[in-house]
């Protein structure tokens, strides 16, 4: 009988320890000096001495995935965008409660070790994380043989922030006659994958296919990374978003348009009794989204409860900083507009589609209304 090894059973530790070689520049890159040791330990260690200086300081935490726009990636090739994609994901989730990042981790999942493959996607995740000032502070490469296929790989990563408990941003700050500033999306960033590519696949399109609309590839269209919103959101925050006492906010909630859309995700942070109304018409659509309506047939309802439609993050604050907060957005780089505002329901007519009740949270509504501008 041949000996059975765990290289011939499809697991090839070499291969896993020169992909780490081939990261540790760009892991190392992210590293802040609160970081306490090097790459490769068994857990990383961040020190939070500063923590002693809040009142109540409050851990946030989340993780998240890219979803199947892996599968671009692999088609294309192309390993080194997805990264920010889920840098976005997850340490974006972390500020809409007004937290700022302590560090992030990353896990990678694939069928077989391919050193340079698996340094791209960390060396994109490490990028994005400096980006955002965020140490990427530990991670783990599975190779899971028979379980995936040898090109096969998803990945994921968690993070975690801190907040002082006062200036936690949230549905409770949020009042009648607070304004919705829209910041711009960078494309479709990590949502609504499945549809896009359906749409892709039913077209016949190549990613190769060069699209006028975009300037470029289908395939490089698909793959622009996700907008990284912290540093602008707290830049907001910190800069006009906060009154002369330190529990007074004009910055009251923010909304990361992730997976369902504009509205539903920011019906997640409106308290029940009050209405937002968007109007289609503050912003024009990028042409990415058009493509995936016309190439597919898609109904105008599937697609706002699919994609982000340009909007990737929403800031509802008080009137009096909302051309403050709008340039706050624009000097980070971000183009933003005012899409709307907040209105008691019991005054206010409906005119659109009313979205309420999502994510499994009842609070309060949206009035998405009006004419998109393509």
């Amino acid at each position: 009988m041949s000996e059975v090894t765990y290289a011939a059973a499809g697991v090839d530790t070499e291969a896993g320890d020169r992909a780490v070689e081939l990261m540790k520049a760009s892991v190392a890159a992210t590293m802040t000096p609160a970081v306490v040791g090097g790459v490769g330990g068994f857990a990383g260690l961040v020190d939070v001495s500063e923590l002693r200086d809040y009142r109540r300081p409050l851990l946030a935490t989340s993780t998240d995935g890219v979803g199947t726009k892996v599968a671009i990636a692999q088609a294309l090739d192309i390993h080194d965008t997805i990264g920010q994609d889920l840098v976005g994901m997850v340490v974006d989730d972390i500020v809409v409660v007004g937290a700022r990042p302590l560090l992030m981790t990353d896990y990678i999942a694939c069928g077989h070790v391919v050193p340079e493959r698996i340094a791209d996607i960390v060396r994109g995740v490490a990028q994005a994380c400096a980006a955002v000032g965020t140490p990427l502070l530990g991670g783990e490469t599975a190779e899971h043989p028979g379980l995936m296929g040898p090109d096969d790989y998803d990945v994921a990563g968690a993070a975690t922030g801190v907040v002082e408990a006062s200036r936690v941003l949230g549905a409770e700050r949020v009042r009648a006659g607070d304004v919705l500033i829209g910041m711009a999306a960078s494309g479709l960033h990590s949502n609504g994958y499945s549809l896009v590519r359906r749409v892709v696949e039913v077209a016949g399109w190549g990613l190769e296919r060069h699209v006028d609309e975009f300037g470029r590839t289908l395939g490089e269209e698909l793959l622009e990374p996700t907008r990284l919103y912290t540093r602008a959101c707290l830049a907001m925050i910190e800069g006009v978003g906060s009154g002369p006492d330190p529990a007074t906010m004009h910055v009251h909630a923010l909304s990361h348009v992730t997976g369902g859309g504009l509205a539903a995700n920011l019906a997640r942070v409106l308290p029940s009794g009050l209405i937002a109304d968007v109007d289609r018409s503050a912003w024009q659509i990028p042409p990415v989204f058009d493509v995936v309506r016309r190439l597919g047939n898609v109904p105008w309802d599937d697609l706002e409860g699919t994609l982000n439609l340009g909007i990737g993050m929403v800031a509802v604050v008080d009137e009096s900083i909302a051309e403050a907060a709008i340039e706050v957005s624009r000097a980070a780089g971000i183009e933003a507009c005012v899409l709307g505002s907040v209105h008691k329901a019991d005054e206010y007519e409906v005119t659109g589609r009313v979205v309420s009740g999502t994510k499994g949270v009842q609070g309060g509504a949206v009035d998405i209304h009006g004419v998109y501008r393509i």
